[in-house]
């Protein structure tokens, strides 16, 4: 069995990599053994091109039983708990299309640039048709500039009303992992509500501390 576990940055799942280092054996840097249980960490880098990159160079090359992309991410949903852990159950690119004159947005859907159901999109979004159904399940958008004003959220809500949370790179895992027909899980914790930005209202340890927990969890499971 092989696991690949895809974050953007090494703090967001420190927590973990310690408990890999511990129970397991690194026979090469972020390569893990124990037993039959293999685990690959892939550290992307912050946002969608990296991510893009980073994860379609691996999965060009090998296939996993499972590739996990696990993070942290704002929720517009204020009566959601900071702390709680979620699935991602379908992504799309957020912000992916023009600005026009009057302020308003236009998607490269809408542009006919994308057709909005060519593969692996579905009307315009992404959906894990592998869902894992053991976490509050969530609809996300991901972004290259996480909003923090109160116009900037006002516009992307009317775009996208029943979104749930917010990210930097949910879309782009998806997008390359659909791709590649390999079967994903897509989990965030919610450090923050997504408000004109106010880092005082932030909980990042919480966030990392319960979305570590998660992970080796799923790794006990797995």
């Amino acid at each position: 069995m092989n696991m690949l576990i895809v974050a953007a940055t090494p703090f967001e799942i420190a927590p973990l990599l310690a408990h890999l280092r511990h129970e397991y054996v690194e026979h090469r840097d972020f390569h893990f053994q124990q037993g039959e249980k293999s685990v690959s960490v892939l550290i992307t880098g912050v946002g969608l091109p990296l991510t893009a990159y980073s994860l379609g160079k691996i999965l060009g090359q090998k296939k996993y039983d499972l590739a996990i992309n696990a993070g942290i991410a704002g929720a517009f949903d204020r009566e959601m708990e900071i702390g709680t852990v979620v699935e991602v159950v379908s992504d799309c690119f957020a912000d992916l299309g023009v600005e026009n004159a009057d302020g308003s947005f236009t998607s490269v859907f809408a542009m006919d640039l994308i057709a909005p159901n060519q593969s692996p999109f579905i009307g315009g979004e992404l959906l894990n048709p592998y869902p894992g159904h053991f976490l509050p399940a969530v609809k996300g958008l991901s972004v290259n500039r996480v909003s923090g004003s109160a116009q900037s959220i006002k516009q992307v809500r009317s775009r996208y009303p029943v979104a749930d949370i917010e990210t930097m790179e949910s879309a782009a895992f998806f997008y390359a992992c659909l791709l590649e027909s390999q079967k994903f899980l897509a989990i965030r914790a919610i450090s923050n509500h997504v408000e004109p930005r106010n880092r005082e209202q932030w909980d990042i340890p919480l966030a990392i501390k319960n979305l570590n927990t998660t992970l080796q969890e799923i790794l006990t499971g797995f």
